[in-house]
């Protein structure tokens, strides 16, 4: 009679059966953090394989029984992305988890290729990250950063690591994007960035969703690139998956285990602009552009910057491309907004003016501030999550009633209530448009600064 052993079964570095790229999967996660492996998942023990003392060849029999991981990577079809209810809440359902095991925390690679080393690059404790160690970045990097890996459809790996050096994972994927000095997990990134609401997203902000008890489970991370709608029930997600990087439509927050995402803002992040604005990235063009006879499209620029910050009434037509005393004038009071007098509130731009205007910081005309001041404290603001598609609350019914007060009711068939509705967001769309903003600064959905200026 043969007598049972235990033996440790090491599958073949190049064997692609299901069975062992698992066994490498749960090697690596039982790697010490020092090595690459999870911290969680530290001390993981090896797989055993119960063989007899006269051998045993392991066929393909038991591999063939392991379910091959669901790819989230399929094609999306519009009747998933309809919305978070009805069929898309059936959709989402559907949808398994995203298989995106990951390694742990650990330095940038040096040359790319097989056999890389590491870089001698430490990775912080949770104590030495300040904002003033971060390298900072503005959204519209973060964003062209994250393109390039899509351009380059960089397969997915939880080993391998791309010519930046940063690991081919989703969380090796999220530090590239924010120039982390080294690779993080999702166990880890929350510490360099800001937990902030889901109404205040942003391109360049982040979806986190780390499982503790099992980082193997669902833990994944994606980028947030804009709303799809104004429903602001889907997004343009930026992720790394199987089989490579990719860029589509998702629902907030994901297919699976949505409601555990978080939302995350880069504590690095610097003013510069959204990616895909024109304003914030325009440097000043230089004062021959604006004064009398100037005729080009720094000047509309200007002026639409100035009716967002408060300008409309100086306009009676526009703003347009042929410099007037309109221009003049709403420059000028912008400029005595931020205290300045003499030849510095002269009603031409120079750079200070134009830094200003395209940043959105200073204070606007009529007193108020912009993203950089204190509009953000407004009193009385409960705050954006109170405004959207479910809500039901005092703050929605005395938003609708002194919106009709102000002349702006016409799309209340009845109320206004405390539940939000279309009627909501029409009419707020419509004030909104009444100070001269456009694209997503009226979008219908009342910031700080609709707020201030509707119960003024």
């Amino acid at each position: 009679m043969s007598v049972p052993v235990f033996e440790e079964f090491e599958p073949a570095a190049d064997c692609g059966c299901a069975g062992c790229a698992q066994q490498r999967r749960d090697h690596a996660l039982g790697l010490p953090v020092r090595a690459g492996g999870h911290p969680a998942a530290h001390g993981a023990r090896r797989a055993l394989v119960l063989v007899t003392a006269a051998g045993v060849v392991l066929g393909g029999g038991g591999v063939s029984a392991l379910a091959r991981p669901s790819d989230p990577a399929a094609p999306v079809t519009p009747a998933d992305l309809t919305s978070e209810t009805g069929a898309g809440a059936a959709a989402t359902a559907a949808v398994p988890g995203p298989d995106t095991p990951q390694g742990g925390t650990g330095p940038l690679h040096g040359a790319p290729g097989p056999g890389a080393q590491p870089s001698p690059v430490a990775t912080p404790t949770t104590s030495q990250i300040t904002t003033q160690s971060l390298r900072k970045t503005t959204r519209a990097e973060i964003i062209n950063r994250a393109k390039r890996w899509v351009n380059a459809q960089v397969p997915y790996s939880m080993e391998r690591y791309w010519s930046d050096g940063y690991r081919q994972d989703c969380s090796g994927y999220i530090s590239m994007a924010w120039n982390l000095r080294a690779n993080e997990w999702t166990g880890s990134l929350d510490r360099f960035g800001e937990r902030i609401d889901r109404t205040e997203l942003q391109p360049g902000d982040i979806l986190l969703f780390h499982n503790p008890a099992n980082p193997t489970k669902g833990s994944h991370v994606t980028i947030f690139g804009g709303w799809t709608d104004y429903t602001h029930t889907s997004y343009i997600a930026y992720e790394q998956t199987k089989p490579r990087t990719r860029r589509q439509a998702t629902p907030l927050a994901y297919w699976s285990y949505s409601d555990r995402y978080t939302a995350y803002r880069y504590r690095g992040v610097v003013s510069g602009g959204s990616a895909g604005s024109t304003t914030t990235a325009t440097p000043y063009p230089g004062s021959a552009m604006f004064g009398p006879g100037a005729n080009n499209a720094y000047v509309t620029q200007l002026g639409r910057l100035l009716v967002q910050r408060g300008g409309k009434a100086y306009y009676s037509t526009g703003p347009g491309p042929r410099w007037g005393e309109a221009d003049r004038r709403a420059t000028q009071a912008f400029q005595r907004a931020q205290g300045w007098k003499g030849k510095e509130a002269d009603g031409m731009p120079g750079p200070h003016t134009w830094r200003l205007l395209v940043a959105g910081q200073g204070r606007s005309i009529g007193g108020s501030s912009g993203s950089g001041g204190s509009s953000a404290h407004v009193a009385g603001f409960p705050g954006r999550g109170y405004f959207r598609p479910g809500q039901s609350n005092a703050y929605v019914e005395k938003l609708g009633k002194q919106l009709v007060k102000r002349g702006y009711g016409k799309h209340y068939l009845s109320g206004p209530g405390p539940r939000w509705s279309e009627a909501d967001r029409r009419s707020v769309e419509a004030f909104q448009r009444a100070q001269g903003w456009r694209g997503g600064a009226a979008d219908g959905y009342p910031g700080p600064e609709t707020w201030r200026r509707l119960f003024r």
